[in-house]
């Protein structure tokens, strides 16, 4: 079954990602143009969405949006979006009545990253390893940043389609003799360990406690900002040893993502810890364990992995979806809320 067409969008179009820790906007004023961005902020620093559009984009710039694009770090259903990772409770009805626009469509954050991920060019990413991108080949997309984000690209009837989810929420176990009195030593998150326990920024540290109790060592390092600077300055044994653990476990979940979507389109590694972690990724660790998937070795070996360097790129995915909608498979049910809807409400 064809997907029905969907409503093109009145320009001028706010952008907007909305994470755990900032928040970045852009406008974009018609089909053609560039996306004009504004300063990223913290999302901590504002009661809630509304006021962070009125005090970082509407007050600086004549140009009013019509409609708005938002993308939200966490699953969308209802009226109602609760952030995963930060205080904010995001109401479309609210913004349409506050900040004016007559259209608002929530999206995923990851499903927005997945939108970006055809837009990317060379210079925007670093691969890592070897393996080839099949261009219309499904695609994976991994985050590691305040939380870990999970999505896909899947390509069919000549559309782009993202398979948004939260699948930093699976659980995860140790593999190698090595990692087991680590696991032991892990202090569980709501009563368990998940994939993001350990890869989101808070994992860096929850992962630094662990080998330094292993190792019979006191942690002296509390930040995952402090953790990696010292594994990459080489002045912190425990954090060499934490980040050379971490991108094992970071390639080992982007490998089993891979094999369940089967990506020959790539793995893409957004966030942003990533990018700051390269030189402890290209090291062997990450794509050893990317390929180590007996008895499908020999195929992981084929898939490209690559490091997204690009400054927002989930704003790229908005930009994209916002100037031909019809161009990827969004389902908007439940996703899309209307000026004249919300007032009859």
């Amino acid at each position: 079954m064809l997907q029905a067409a969907i409503e093109p969008l009145a320009f001028p179009v706010l952008i907007g990602d909305i994470g755990g820790t900032n928040v970045r906007f852009a406008l974009l004023s018609d089909a053609n143009a560039e996306p004009r961005s504004f300063p990223p902020v913290e999302t901590r620093s504002y009661p809630d969405i509304e006021t962070a559009i009125e005090e970082n984009v509407l007050a600086h710039t004549s140009v009013m949006p019509r409609s708005a694009v938002i993308a939200v770090a966490g699953p969308v259903s209802g009226n109602e979006v609760d952030l995963t990772n930060a205080d904010w409770i995001v109401r479309p009805h609210d913004i349409v009545e506050r900040i004016g626009v007559a259209d608002v469509i929530l999206l995923n954050d990851f499903e927005a990253l997945a939108l970006a991920l055809p837009e990317l060019k060379d210079n925007d990413l670093h691969r890592i390893g070897g393996g080839a991108i099949e261009t219309f080949c499904t695609k994976v997309v991994v985050g590691p940043g305040t939380g870990l984000g999970v999505g896909g690209l899947a390509h069919a009837a000549r559309i782009w389609v993202p398979l948004p989810g939260e699948g930093g929420h699976v659980s995860f176990g140790p593999v190698e003799p090595d990692e087991f009195p680590v696991w032991r030593a892990i202090e569980p998150e709501h009563g368990r360990i998940s994939a993001e326990s350990l890869l989101a920024g808070r994992g860096i540290v929850r992962l630094y406690r662990a080998v330094a109790t292993v190792e019979g060592s006191m942690p002296q390092l509390h930040s995952p900002a402090m953790i990696t600077d010292a594994a990459l300055s080489g002045t912190d044994p425990c954090a060499e040893r934490t980040i050379e653990l971490y991108a094992r476990l970071l390639g080992r979940l982007a490998g089993d993502l891979a094999l369940v979507l089967m990506a020959r389109g790539g793995v893409y590694v957004g966030g942003g810890i990533a990018p700051r972690l390269i030189p402890f990724l290209e090291r062997g660790e990450f794509r050893r364990a990317f390929e180590a998937k007996a008895p499908h070795d020999e195929l992981m070996r084929g898939m490209s992995t690559v490091v997204i360097t690009r400054e927002s790129p989930a704003l790229l995915g908005l930009a994209a979806f916002a100037r031909t909608p019809n161009r990827f498979g969004v389902s908007l049910t439940g996703r899309r809320w209307k000026k004249a809807a919300v007032a009859a409400h």
